[in-house]
């Protein structure tokens, strides 16, 4: 069933319910002399009662300027600073926007809850023409909300099936995240790696289920009964604090595949402090590729895709739906796994065989 978007409340709906005149309204909204102090109260209550916001931007007043593109990340403010992804990927926004000379309005919120009140209230200022929308949920209310907001947007990642709703005004930009782990695996396991471990990202995240569910699936078709996944916030803290553990147990991996690269240089570095030498004694592998990858000794096997590139078509397919175009439904293209030193052949082991 197509949704009716949300209208705002004007000023009109203000002086119906208030029952004063739009003039009375602005006044008092606007603080300005000619109304009394009880109409001014009674006029500010009702629309806080309607959840009335003023228009920040003078083009949505007149109807005409360029327009702003938002973009919010629920994520911890600490594990941006030093990830590349997300600069190369607003990178390529910045760089599709500026050709349209679109605005782009960032902002870092603790969580989802947030990150929807945001929406809220740049829907109701009037802040945004449509939204670029990053690490889809199991359970994603966002797409509903914008929906019922009537606001343009397009997921990047593959949103959970049936969490957009029917008739909403949103695309998705799609990453394969099965079948890159799935590339991963296949690799490791042809040095014979047997026991890998995945140092995942925020759990939740559908592409994080994706990436999790993919390894577990490879090692039951390939009869590896010692893989294993641990969740992190994608810093390099929680990277090397899980490094710690998983080398520390009795049976410690011969492989490790990290969710970012600030993760995997942190276990890098754990590597080298408790003496297991990579890639004789552990092979490492980074989801994305980035300077710091290619930076390190030994530099790092990683999943090189253009994130910029990435970026850039995303906001491409906003700016069509701003220009009136149909949704679409798009796949980016699949990472390639570049090996460098930090991978070679598992050790062999007391057993007597490859990581065994």
């Amino acid at each position: 069933m197509r949704r009716t978007p949300a209208r705002r409340p004007t000023m009109k709906d203000i002086a119906r319910r208030a029952g004063v005149s739009e003039s009375a309204v602005s006044f008092a909204l606007n603080d300005r002399p000619g109304v009394s102090a009880a109409t001014r109260d009674r006029v500010r209550r009702v629309a806080d009662q309607l959840g009335w916001q003023p228009s920040t931007a003078a083009r949505a007043l007149s109807g005409q300027g360029p327009a702003t593109v938002g973009l919010v990340l629920a994520r911890p403010a600490r594990t941006l600073g030093v990830e590349s992804f997300f600069l190369q990927l607003v990178s390529g926004i910045q760089e599709a926007l500026a050709v349209r000379r679109l605005g782009l309005l960032f902002q870092v919120v603790e969580d989802l809850d947030a990150e929807c009140a945001v929406y809220r209230r740049w829907w109701a200022e009037h802040r945004v023409d449509g939204l670029l929308v990053v690490d889809p949920r199991d359970g994603d209310p966002r797409p509903a909300l914008l929906a019922e907001l009537g606001l343009p947007a397009v997921v990047i990642g593959a949103p959970a099936t049936g969490t957009v709703p029917y008739g909403a005004a949103i695309s998705t930009l799609r990453a394969d995240d099965t079948a890159a782990m799935a590339s991963i695996i296949d690799y490791l396991h042809g040095l014979g790696h047997r026991r890998i471990v995945h140092i995942a990202g925020l759990p939740g995240l559908a592409h994080t289920r994706r990436r999790i569910d993919s390894l577990h699936a490879e090692a039951a078709r390939r009869g590896l009964p010692d893989v294993a996944s641990m969740t992190t916030d994608y810093s390099d803290a929680q990277g090397a604090e899980a490094t710690r553990r998983v080398l520390a147990s009795p049976l410690p991996p011969t492989a490790i595949v990290y969710d970012n690269d600030v993760m995997a240089v942190a276990g890098l570095a754990v590597a080298a402090e408790s003496g297991v030498p990579v890639p004789a004694g552990l092979s490492i592998v980074a989801w994305d590729d980035s300077v710091l990858c290619r930076n390190t000794h030994p530099a790092l096997t990683a999943l090189a895709r253009d994130t910029a590139a990435f970026g850039r078509h995303a906001a491409d397919h906003l700016i069509a739906l701003l220009d009136g175009a149909p949704t679409t439904d798009a796949q980016a293209t699949l990472p390639r796994l570049t090996p460098r030193a930090s991978t070679a052949a598992a050790p062999v082991t007391e057993g007597g065989g490859p990581g065994s």
